[in-house]
Formats: C-alpha cells, structure tokens, sequence
C-alpha cells in the first residue's frame, strides 16, 4: 500500500464529498490548493450526480459521481470504479454515514478526517490522521484545512467556479446592463431556513422604488420554490423578473456573477454567488454565518443566530454544538425587512 510522510507530494489523493451544492462550491478551494501545489499528482473527487453539474468542468480534477438517489445502488458503483486503485491519500471532508460507508470503498494509506469536536459516529473508524481543531471555523476554511494538514499551500486560492460561454449569454440576456440587478433567491432545500414572501416582496418593492434597479427572482423547478415564488409576487406592488425554474447550474452562476447584489438564505446561492465575487446579503437565523454564511460577505449578512439560540435553545451559541442548527418554526422571523434593507442600501 503506497505510504507518504506528511509533507511529501502525494501521487494520487481522493477527496470524498459527496454533497451538499453549497458544501461543494466551498470544497472548491481545497482542491484547486491541491492541484495548484502538486499539478502532476491525481486527484480524483467522489462527488454526488446533482453536485458533479456544478463542478464538472474543474481543471486537473477526475471524478466519481456517486448515485446518492438509488438506495444501495451508488456504492456497487463505486466499488467497481476504485477496484484495483489505491491511493496515497484519501480526504474524508464529510461526516454523513452514507460518506463514510463509502469511503470503506476506496483503498487508501493515509486516511485524513475532522478533528474530534467536528467529527460524527463512525467517522473516527473509517480515516487514521485528523486535521488540526480550529474553534468556530468557517466551513470553507476547514476544507482548506485538509490541504494544510497535507502541506499545501492555500494562500490565495481561486473560488470561483467555472462558467461556460452559453451560460454567459444567458446572463447578457436577462440581465444587459452588469451590475445592476438584485437577485432574490429565496429558498434553501431545507424550509425552516427560508424567510417569509412578505418580507421578501417588501424588500423587493424597496429596491424597485428606491434604487431604481430590477430585481430578479430566482430558484430551481420544485414546487416549493415557485410557490415561494409566486407568493413573493403576489404581495409586491411593483413587478419583478421571474426566473424560477428557467435556468441551469451553470446559468445561474453567470446571473449571479453579472449582479449587483443575492439576496438568500442559508442555501447553495448564496455561497454560488459569494464564490463568483457578487455581493451576498445572507438572511440567517436557524444557522450561525460565522460557520456556514457567505464567507466574503459576511458584513453584509443578517444574522440573528445569537437571538435564535438564546431564545429557542436556552443557550450563547458559543455553547452550542459547532454546526447547530436552530430549525424551528418562527425562527427566521427574527430577521425583519428593515435590518434588510439597511445591508442593501450599504451594499448597493
């Protein structure tokens, strides 16, 4: 089995995240480290079906697409893509059980997971070295902290994700000025993190009548998401564009690339958007942005998890579990259309 000292370039590494899009869009720097430090060593990344369309076109980057949907199907899969490889190195930088099943797939000498106090049942099983324990770490940085633990250099790494041409005139075309527009996407995949339409149509209607500027809906086709949508609409006097359900991946990170300024929740767009250089005015309350916020714009975010977690848990957040989630009823209405607008009218 191939064995590496610490510091010595690996020849090969596997990095095993499987999802979520957001999780994946803040794993990019950890592998654009790992390649721009060793561009002669393989890396190959096992990665969810949904999350590979965000990330297919990375440079120096093979990979596995993991069948997360099939049942038990995605691991008969994988078996047989890994069969007969070992690696140098394999990077476990999620805590799932369905990830660390996996990763009992994949041969491997040096097995790096979490430290301890990030880690979940099972995890300490399946890796042999940890990385370094940084309290109150921001998730992008703790993937970077793999490459760091590896001797990497991860000074200056390029988050920004890949966008093809036809992406780009789709942007051009539903948004001909750049920098203009503010782009609501309203929903996260999970509901409890998603503020109410009413406070979005009235933020919206503010842009709008204030500034001047369009704004633009946005979100994937599930039907949560337009009726999110079309209730958004529905309370606002003015009109906006919307885009629910009408763009790609690809087409919406040129849309956000092309913005003035997101607008979201805890959800994949709004690290898509902070990742591409756009502004993000984050809207969180049932999560904690000092983990998982919009990393660049964290001063633009509205963040209401103090209140939440002594409110609703009883407790300072410092004192929480690092990664809790307060998802209950009526959090997010602890986020007001006033403390929007006033990031806003700062950013814009």
């Amino acid at each position: 089995m191939p064995e590496t000292s610490r510091y010595e370039r690996p020849r090969s590494i596997c990095l095993l995240r499987l999802s979520a899009l957001g999780d994946v869009c803040n794993t990019v720097p950890l592998a654009r480290a790992l390649t721009q430090t060793w561009p002669e060593t393989r890396l190959t990344w096992v990665i969810g079906r949904s999350e590979h369309r965000l990330v297919h076109d990375l440079p120096g980057v093979e990979f596995i697409v993991f069948d997360k949907h099939g049942r038990l199907r995605g691991f008969p899969a994988l078996k047989n893509q890994v069969k007969g490889r070992c690696f140098d190195v394999l990077l476990l930088t999620q805590t799932s059980q369905r990830a660390a099943l996996a990763s009992m797939l994949v041969r491997a000498g040096r097995r790096v997971g979490y430290d301890r106090p990030r880690s979940r049942p099972g995890h300490g099983l399946v890796i042999n070295e940890r990385i370094a324990a940084v309290p109150f770490q921001h998730q992008t940085r703790a993937y970077l902290e793999f490459a760091r633990h590896l001797g990497a250099d991860v000074g200056n790494v390029d988050r920004r994700l890949p966008v093809p041409d036809q992406a780009r005139e789709f942007a051009r075309h539903h948004q001909p000025e750049a920098g203009q527009a503010v782009i609501i996407s309203p929903a996260s995949s999970h509901v409890r993190r998603n503020w109410h339409a009413a406070g979005y149509a009235e933020v919206a209607d503010w842009v709008i009548e204030k500034t001047g500027r369009p704004v633009i809906l946005m979100g994937g086709p599930s039907g949560t998401e337009r009726m999110l949508a079309e209730a958004i609409e529905t309370r606002m006097r003015q009109r906006p564009i919307n885009l629910v359900g009408q763009d790609t991946l690809k087409q919406a990170l040129a849309m956000f690339e092309r913005a003035a300024c997101v607008i979201s929740p805890d959800s994949g767009p709004a690290h898509f958007a902070d990742a591409m250089g756009t502004p993000v005015v984050g809207l969180y309350a049932a999560t904690w942005a000092r983990r998982s916020g919009p990393l660049d714009s964290l001063a633009h975010t509205v963040d209401r998890f103090a209140e939440a977690a002594q409110q609703l848990a009883g407790k300072p957040p410092e004192k929480l579990r690092w990664g809790k989630r307060i998802e209950k009823p009526g959090v997010m209405d602890l986020i007001t259309p006033d403390m929007v607008i006033e990031r806003l009218a700062a950013v814009l």
